[in-house]
């Protein structure tokens, strides 16, 4: 099983820590090659331009990659790969926008102009859903300086924070496509058992972000008034406590930001011992 992975830029190093959280550890590394053995023999890491994992996948280079959802709608095969995971990070947003107090401010406003864009193929399957047509043209990096020079009187580019568009008078008009990193997979091999364990070991880590593991001992008599105040998933555990005489062991997972409370109020409810321990990963 070949997953590509982005080899460089802002996505390489969270998708490689991903990775390693999940237990699917590169073995002889991850820098300036173009694949990497793991330590599970059935599986092999390629290292490819965002750009191009989807068409590592379409073609059979890969059977799943980690890129943008952007990066896939872009390349024309989101008709031909699976999605199967939202990794939940790389999240921006394509965005059409123009010049501040400049003439264009409605979709409507831009019939019969021009559109500058890293992203032709989105942008024309969002102007295809309007009565609009505008002239779409591809340009290669500095999108955002386009308005400015007269090449086009609108963009639809990639925003984080929109802070770049704010700092060259850009406003948004409307927001084109949400995107993350997600996990995909050719279609004929959705259902194969090692995708199932490589969805699974992701998403174990993904479920565990944010959430604590605590434990402590509780009288049995106070084991209701306990049980009431764990906002855990699904209830605590009760378990016996060996040689613990009337108390009992009480395990629970919390959300990282209800931890304080809910230890300020299992103790004053009776429980003692008390243990917070961070989780790796979490199959629900």
């Amino acid at each position: 099983m070949r997953i590509a992975v982005p080899n460089k830029g802002r996505l390489h190093q969270p998708t490689i820590d991903l990775l390693e959280r999940a237990g699917l550890h590169l073995e002889n590394g991850a820098d300036r090659k173009l694949y990497a053995e793991t330590v599970d023999p059935e599986v092999t890491v390629l290292f490819a331009r965002a750009a191009d994992i989807p068409e590592y996948i379409a073609d059979g280079a890969a059977d799943m990659g980690i890129t943008g959802l952007d990066q896939v709608r872009e390349s024309g095969q989101a008709e031909v790969i699976s999605e199967l995971l939202d990794l939940g990070f790389g999240r921006c947003r394509l965005v059409l926008a123009a010049p501040r107090e400049g003439e264009i401010e409605a979709v409507s406003d831009l019939a019969g102009r021009t559109v500058a864009t890293e992203f032709p193929r989105i942008t024309r399957e969002f102007f295809a859903d309007t009565d609009v047509s505008p002239d779409v043209v591809e340009v290669s990096g500095a999108t955002e300086l386009t308005p400015h020079v007269e090449m086009a009187d609108a963009i639809v580019d990639i925003t984080s924070t929109g802070t770049t568009l704010r700092v060259n008078n850009l406003a948004i008009i409307e927001e084109v496509l949400s995107s993350s990193v997600r996990l995909f997979a050719r279609e004929d091999v959705v259902d194969e058992p090692k995708v199932g364990e490589l969805r699974t070991a992701l998403s174990s880590v993904l479920a565990a972000d944010g959430k604590r593991y605590l434990m402590m001992n509780v009288p049995e008599d106070r084991l209701e008034a306990v049980r009431d105040v764990i906002p855990g998933l699904g209830g605590p555990t009760i378990m016996d406590v060996a040689n613990g005489g009337d108390k009992v062991a009480v395990h629970a997972v919390v959300d990282e930001r209800d931890v304080f409370e809910t230890i300020t109020e299992v103790k004053a409810a009776g429980a003692s011992d008390i243990l917070v321990t961070e989780i790796e990963r979490l199959i629900e």
